[in-house]
């Protein structure tokens, strides 16, 4: 695949809490799983809210000829007027406020200055780190006008991670997710990302629970109220197998074909589990539970 050019790592203000890792390079805080309750979880509510303000204002700019710079700008812009640091800009070095994972990048890919064009995907990938939370989200914006078989990708990609969070039952194994979603991804003829899955997440970025979306039969994790993790398959055209490019972040299909990619962040309920990352009116334009049909194969 060819690279664009990567611009330099945008500016943040000095009064924006930043998480200890951009200053240190270390994580500080627990990696284990993170139980949010009471304040903490209220915390947590309003990052999951502003990561999905951003996620919604960003989609807005796709568009054919707009660079993933531009959104990668705008988002920027987005985080800062509320409040919010941009988790991935300086995490691991990672230079930019976005993911934008275009076509057949699986994940990871850094806004450059290569233009969309009529007929791709660009998965926007977006994390707010604000009142010492993570909140984090994506979803898979089309270009202009796609193909059948690229629109059905994505359409199976948002109802698969709707399916896999609809599947999470206090009490019960993690893998009714991978149960979920699995099975439903290779009935519509796709194949699903084994090496990335979702993660534990609040004061900590990434955290415990691994969040596997195939099956594998040695995961017994089992989710208890007030946990909070991500849901967030990868699902391809063709192949699952990916290789890293030079830049050491973009993860992109062996065979070129499209990968797409839902996320939400999730709280584990006393009876289910609740999407976080929607705005303060509820919505989120990686779907929410109420556009789910379980009744339909």
């Amino acid at each position: 695949m060819t690279l664009g050019t990567v611009g330099p790592m945008r500016p943040v203000p000095g009064h924006i809490v930043r998480p200890d890792y951009v200053a240190s390079g270390r994580i500080g805080t627990s990696t284990e799983p993170q139980v949010l309750v009471g304040a903490a979880l209220d915390r947590m509510r309003h990052a999951c809210a502003v990561a999905a303000e951003v996620l919604r204002r960003s989609g807005e700019l796709v568009a054919v000829g707009v660079t993933t710079d531009l959104l990668d700008a705008a988002a920027h812009d987005t985080y800062l007027e509320l409040g919010a640091y941009p988790s991935t800009l300086g995490y691991r070095g990672y230079p930019k406020s976005l993911c934008t994972s275009v076509n057949g990048v699986v994940c990871h890919g850094i806004p450059d200055d290569r233009p969309l064009r009529g007929g791709d995907i660009v998965n926007i990938d977006v994390t707010a780190f604000v009142e010492g939370m993570h909140g984090d989200t994506s979803a898979t914006f089309v270009v202009g006008s796609v193909d059948e078989p690229t629109a059905a990708l994505v359409a199976t990609t948002r109802e698969a991670t709707l399916r896999g969070i609809a599947a999470i039952e206090p009490g019960m194994p993690l893998q009714r997710i991978a149960a979920a979603i699995e099975p439903f991804a290779h009935s519509r003829g796709f194949d699903v990302i084994r090496e990335y899955g979702g993660h534990g997440i609040g004061e900590t970025f990434h955290a415990a629970p691994h969040v596997y979306h195939h099956l594998v039969t040695t995961d017994r994790f089992v989710v208890e109220p007030g946990m909070t993790f991500t849901v967030e398959p990868m699902l391809t055209s063709g192949t699952a197998d990916f290789t890293r490019a030079p830049d050491g972040w973009t993860e992109h299909t062996d065979d070129d074909l499209p990968s797409a990619q839902f996320e939400h962040t999730v709280v584990v309920t006393d009876v289910g589990a609740e999407i976080l990352t929607v705005t303060a009116d509820g919505r989120s334009v990686a779907g929410t539970l109420d556009e789910l049909d379980l009744s339909r194969p």
